[in-house]
């Protein structure tokens, strides 16, 4: 590839290898821990592929007829019986029966291929050689070319004959047909003048009454030089193929790209091993609900030319690693705690270090922020946050420095400035204890646990908006609020007094009738934690 990019520079597919040369093989490789690929136990020796759900059932094309290859009709280029469609049921166990013709009425002396069906079961769209009235039909370089079919289901469950789409052509290939979520757009492959490359991908409305409007190529974001073919679309409307025409790591390789509303896509990203391998991928399925799937390939160690393979999404997991340690001394504290929560300070586990001052947590879903809370007697509580990154089975070392409790602290003090944590706020016209709250008085809560003879007076405040007489029921609200909330932790009542000051002290100019932001209307609405006896 890198030499073919060095001569053919106007080609796109060197200009696409050239773009991505340093990068393209660590991204392909960075998802191999996110699937788990295995082959179908239903494959055979001879060519097996496609893969489309009805019903209960596994719809796939086979090359496994082998009762024509003894009367001696071969496909000339794989040397092969011509594919049919089968069908093969699943339980709910996840086992496959044995596969069977899937309905004489649309088997013919040719290719059957990529069975593609509408939502209700009752519609079937699929891909055949040209053959019209029992015969072949030969172009004039006498080559029997594809064409796309539609047939409906009959009240008997079987279906009817096969109508082929008014936009095939006897002088081009048109196949492997894929339905949008809504049904409303087909998408497929074809040869078609004035392509982009050997084949393209296009879509064709399909209107209300049944008839289709005219093709149109999807364009150079997707297209290339090469050949795009089996599109899939899957239920959150991302367009999935196959390409040779872009940088891989082998022949044809899956890709996929997001289909946004105005029909434009996002980047296309390679689905990465080991859903691609060096060989050729293809004919990519899956359902969104379980994130299982299958695909198609003629990967090495496979049973026939092209075999079928499972795949399921695995969840990718992290989990966090640490260090407790003095940021005075860098000694570790073996009497630390760490708390764990989500970004919405929702408490996901507890954890005491152990004597090295370390810790674990348990497996957590990448891309995600936590917050983590370190506590120890004698310290300042801190808390960090992180966010976990995309690499499957990771350890993410997040060490945690505290802060002796060292400062003096009198009579009067408020203990939140004293010990620089971060003011208690409550939503507007609420008096309930917020998360983030609940955090600060957690850090209140532990210097109490620590000095026993200890007395806090809890003063409230509000903003100035809504009257006075309101705001002042509000606060004592506040107050009471943070009070019970403390002792609910543990402290005795008596060592805690307070009271709201309503709007009677505010700390910035957001007086009545004074325009002012959300934030700094928040900013009086605080508590303050006054030490009253030592």
């Amino acid at each position: 590839m890198a030499e073919f990019a060095g001569i053919e520079q106007s080609d796109s597919r060197g200009k696409l290898f050239i773009a991505d040369k340093d990068t393209y093989l660590d991204q392909i490789n960075a998802t191999i821990k996110r699937y788990e690929v295995k082959p179908l136990p239903i494959n055979s020796q001879y060519s097996d592929y496609g893969s489309a759900l009805l019903d209960n059932k596994l719809v796939f094309t086979s090359a496994r007829d082998t009762e024509s290859t003894r009367e001696g009709k071969r496909h000339k280029w794989t040397n092969e019986a011509f594919t049919s469609l089968y069908f093969t049921e699943v339980n709910e166990k996840g086992e496959f029966s044995e596969p069977e013709l899937f309905d004489k009425s649309v088997k013919t002396k040719v290719n059957e291929a990529s069975a593609v069906f509408t939502k209700d079961g009752q519609t079937m769209y699929f891909t055949r050689n040209n053959f019209k009235k029992g015969k072949k039909v030969h172009n004039q370089q006498y080559s029997i070319l594809l064409k796309l079919y539609k047939a409906n289901r009959l009240s008997d469950g079987t279906w009817s004959e096969a109508v082929e789409l008014p936009f095939n052509s006897d002088d081009f290939n048109t196949a492997h047909p894929a339905l949008s979520p809504d049904e409303k757009l087909l998408y497929f492959v074809s040869d078609r003048k004035g392509g982009l490359g050997e084949s393209d991908l296009f879509k064709v409305a399909i209107n209300d009454d049944g008839s289709f409007g005219e093709p149109v190529n999807l364009g150079s974001q997707i297209n290339t030089e090469g050949r795009e073919t089996f599109p899939f679309v899957s239920d959150d409307n991302f367009l999935y193929f196959s390409s040779d025409g872009r940088p891989g790591l082998g022949g044809l390789d899956i890709y996929k790209a997001k289909i946004n509303v105005d029909g434009s896509f996002s980047k296309l990203v390679n689905v990465g091993a080991p859903i691609n391998s060096p060989g050729d991928d293809f004919a990519f399925f899956i359902n969104d609900k379980n994130r299982k799937g299958f695909i198609s390939s003629n990967r090495e160690a496979g049973m026939g030319g092209d075999d079928i393979y499972f795949f399921q999404v695995v969840d990718c997991k992290q989990q966090i690693t640490g260090k407790v340690f003095d940021n005075s001394t860098t000694f570790v504290i073996p009497t630390a705690s760490v708390v764990l929560f989500d970004n919405n300070y929702k408490e996901l586990g507890q954890y005491n270090v152990d004597d090295n001052g370390g810790y674990i947590t348990e497996s957590l879903p990448c891309n995600f922020k936590f917050r983590l809370k370190a506590s120890a007697q004698g310290y300042q509580t801190s808390e960090v946050s992180t966010v976990l990154g995309r690499e499957f089975d990771a350890f993410n070392e997040v060490n945690i420095g505290l802060d002796p409790i060292v400062e003096k602290i009198e009579k009067d003090d408020d203990l939140f400035k004293k010990l620089k944590l971060e003011p208690i706020y409550f939503d507007f016209d609420k008096s309930n204890i917020r998360p983030d709250a609940a955090i600060e008085l957690a850090k209140v809560v532990e210097v109490l646990q620590m000095y026993p003879q200890l007395k806090i007076d809890v003063r409230s405040h509000t903003d100035s908006r809504g009257n006075d007489a309101y705001n002042l029921k509000l606060s004592d609200r506040r107050a009471k609020s943070t009070i019970s909330w403390m002792v609910k932790q543990g402290i005795q009542s008596d060592r805690i007094s307070g009271k709201g000051y309503g709007e009677s002290q505010l700390v910035n100019k957001c007086k009545n009738h004074v325009p002012c932001s959300k934030a700094q209307h928040q900013e009086n609405r605080r508590s303050e934690f006054i030490i009253k006896e030592l």
